[in-house]
């Protein structure tokens, strides 16, 4: 069935019975109005009283209408994800720029002028339904192709690898990382007993905890983070040779992240951050778009690689095997109804299409039964794939019946195959077509409940992560470390994971040993307590600049947030030539003050206030303008909640321009303008004075939007100083 631009008509799998009886239901409201009814479609006379026995007489028992819509209220919500719960998504497209057709015979990847349907659920692991979006934790990125050939699911998570390599200890894993169950805390966390005393004991956790100790877990936006598939897949061609991939999303925006006290602030000021401007951001037109990226690894070469390529707590290091980009993401439209599409929608990695096959990755064979099962007990039988949401764009036809929520309407007395009963209605492989082709693997091994030795090393790529990153970025490193083994009451336990990251890096364990009160890390006692043989490949490679954030290349102002303070008395027009330039280079100024309404300008005029400092903290803010005109600065610098936004956007490492008077609201900072000598101007990465003829003639705008592009300027000094 060959896919339109942009929509795909859906086949319902009705009968031309049900097309009728649509045909006559729209002939017989043709016209009308829309009228409440029952879900019978009998018209309700009265949806604010029930059926009584008198006006003040008991209900009675018949009162149908009553009973209808009670019973369906009891029974609408569905038993939520055990992981995965909190999230949020959209609709959109995929396109790939040429074709893949020397590696896979995947229809939807080889023709760049086909749009492959697409819905895209983002998502947070540990946390439930009602949690917030900015806590540190991994984050999932689950794309649903609805292909030609059936639906294809590339369900993965903004990090590349995962805390286990065998789904056997996947149970354990989120039992240790979920509230504890004695008293069900903490919610959304990991910086709790059981969840370090897990980790401290299974050494293979140690990559992936520099990946959630980083920034990486605490992303600016969804539209700013990288997605992964984790695993290692196979592409398999039309001649039935295969390679091993790995694949990436790379966001048009850039990879970004959230300071861990903003973090935590938003979480309590609007803990629907990430969705609200995931939404926000589809609704005003700017469209998220991630690229496709893929590392092709041949096969009988992955030996060379230095590691197990079927280890899900390894990556392959794109300093290693670049990363080729072959496509691009587009998400252009909001759900119509979060329950019915985004908390139905039915992900699973062994949803697979011809020319893409699994790995004997252990992690994700055990997916593969886990995900059928889930679906089961959440959306009420094996029928899920009938909901709108899952349905496949190309025709369905096996001999599959009955069961709950059952949608389509099969015609014909055979239900199974072969026969010779179907009047026309039999389905039959076709020995001609080439359908779905499981790559034909050589396997000739005992059985063995066991791992590899090539799955024993578990600190080489914990310690090249750790080498690649930024000053700034090993600072968060270790104090994400100290607050979560904070948090832990058991010394032994905080006593085990600092030893087990000394085999990462000696200086990086004794930092974070540092306010723990415990002994100084011991790398050969750790080895000997924990009782296993280390198993150390020599890297490849040591350093990687991809896996850092910082420096980057690709950065924009596009949807970045822009807070303009203001008070009676500000100096509009230079106001109006920074706003101008930034909304033209695809930035979002909101006029922030103590007050709704309007504020008096210089000039007389009157300048509209769309948020105040209380609803609109700093922490909703990528950079601040402080405009000038001396009233304005006045009334700015006796406003106590105006000095704790710039101190709180300072401490945050966000770029803050201030207009002539404007810099007095920064004088605890040590900034000044020039015409007041008693402060002494103190130039600091991404803080920009200026005065209001430079304004004008446009180059403090363009140096305002390049600082505001590089997101943050992480090597600021003296941050914790800052009273915010």
């Amino acid at each position: 069935m060959p896919l339109s631009k942009r929509r795909v008509a859906r086949s319902t799998g009705h009968g031309d019975r049900a097309k009728d009886k649509q045909e006559q239901l729209e002939a017989f409201t043709a016209g009308t109005t829309h009228v409440l009814t029952t879900s019978q479609g009998v018209q309700i006379p009265d949806n604010h009283n029930s059926l009584k026995a008198g006006a003040r007489g008991p209900n009675l028992s018949e009162d149908f209408i009553l009973r209808e819509k009670i019973t369906h209220f009891a029974h609408e919500r569905i038993p939520e994800r055990a992981v995965n719960a909190r999230g949020c998504a959209a609709h959109g497209y995929f396109e790939v720029y040429r074709s893949m057709v020397q590696y896979t015979s995947a229809a939807f990847l080889q023709d760049p002028d086909i749009e492959t349907p697409v819905f895209v659920r983002f998502s947070t692991l540990a946390g439930a339904r009602g949690s917030a979006d900015t806590v540190r934790d991994v984050r999932g990125f689950a794309v649903k192709f609805y292909t030609p050939e059936g639906n294809y699911d590339l369900v993965g998570n903004n990090m590349p690898v995962f805390f286990i390599q065998d789904a056997i200890k996947f149970p354990d894993l989120i039992h240790a990382l979920k509230p504890e169950p004695h008293h069900d805390m903490p919610q959304a966390a990991s910086a709790h007993d059981t969840f370090w005393d897990f980790a401290s004991l299974m050494p293979e956790t140690t990559h992936m905890l520099m990946w959630t100790m980083s920034d990486r877990a605490l992303p600016r936006s969804l539209r700013m983070m990288e997605g992964f598939g984790v695993h290692a897949f196979r592409f398999v061609n039309a001649r039935g040779s295969s390679c091993f991939v790995k694949f990436h999303w790379k966001p048009k925006l850039g990879v970004h992240g959230l300071a861990w006290d903003e973090a935590q602030k938003i979480a309590g000021k609007d803990p629907d951050f990430h969705r609200r401007d995931l939404w926000d951001a589809i609704e005003s037109g700017n469209f998220p778009e991630w690229e496709l990226g893929v590392q092709i690894v041949d096969a009988g070469k992955e030996d060379e690689l230095g590691f197990d390529i079927l280890d899900p707590t390894k990556l392959i290091p794109e300093a290693q095997v670049p990363v080729q980009i072959i496509g691009k993401l587009v998400l252009n439209r909001n759900p119509d109804n979060f329950f019915a599409e985004t908390e139905q929608v039915a992900f699973h990695p062994g949803h697979l299409v011809p020319g893409i096959d699994f790995s004997n990755d252990p992690l994700l064979q055990g997916r593969l039964l886990a995900y059928t099962d889930a679906q089961l007990s959440r959306l009420g039988g094996a029928n899920f794939h009938e909901i709108p949401i899952n349905r496949s764009v190309c025709p369905m036809h096996n001999f599959q019946r009955d069961g709950m929520h059952r949608q389509t309407i099969s015609k014909g007395r055979a239900a199974y195959e072969p026969n010779t009963l179907g009047n026309g209605m039999e389905f039959r492989v076709d020995g001609a077509a080439q359908g779905f082709q499981s790559h034909a693997e050589p396997m000739a091994s005992p059985k063995i409940r066991g791992r590899s030795p090539s799955f024993d090393d578990h600190f080489s790529q914990a310690t090249l992560f750790w080498s690649s990153q930024s000053a700034a970025e090993k600072e968060h490193i270790v104090a994400a470390f100290r607050f979560e083994l904070c948090k832990v009451e058991v010394p032994e336990i905080r006593q085990r994971v600092v030893d087990n990251l000394a085999h990462v890096d000696l200086k990086l364990a004794a930092r974070v040993a540092a306010p723990l009160g415990i002994q100084a890390p011991d790398p050969k006692a750790a080895a000997g307590r924990l009782g296993f043989r280390e198993f150390r490949i020599p890297r490849k490679v040591d350093e990687d600049p991809s896996l850092r954030m910082t420096n980057q290349p690709g950065g924009s102002v596009k949807t970045r947030k822009i807070a303009i303070l203001v008070a009676d008395g500000v100096e509009a027009a230079t106001v109006r030539r920074i706003q101008k330039d930034l909304s033209e280079a695809g930035a979002v100024c909101k006029i922030l003050s103590s007050h709704l309404g309007t504020v008096s300008t210089s000039g007389g005029r009157q300048l509209v206030v769309e948020h105040t400092f209380a609803t609109m903290p700093s922490v909703m803010f990528d950079a601040v303008l402080i405009p000038g005109g001396a009233p304005s600065a006045a009334a700015l610098c006796g406003l106590g909640e105006a000095v704790h936004f710039v101190l709180e956007a300072y401490k945050h490492c966000k770029t803050i321009c201030a207009v002539n008077e404007g810099a007095q609201l920064l004088g605890t900072l040590g900034f000044s303008h020039g015409k007041n000598p008693d402060l002494v101007a103190m130039p600091t990465p991404g803080v920009i004075i200026a005065e209001s003829r430079k304004v004008l003639d446009g180059q403090v705008t363009q140096d305002f939007q390049a600082a505001i592009a590089q997101h943050r300027h992480w090597e600021r000094l003296h941050i914790d100083a800052i009273p915010a």
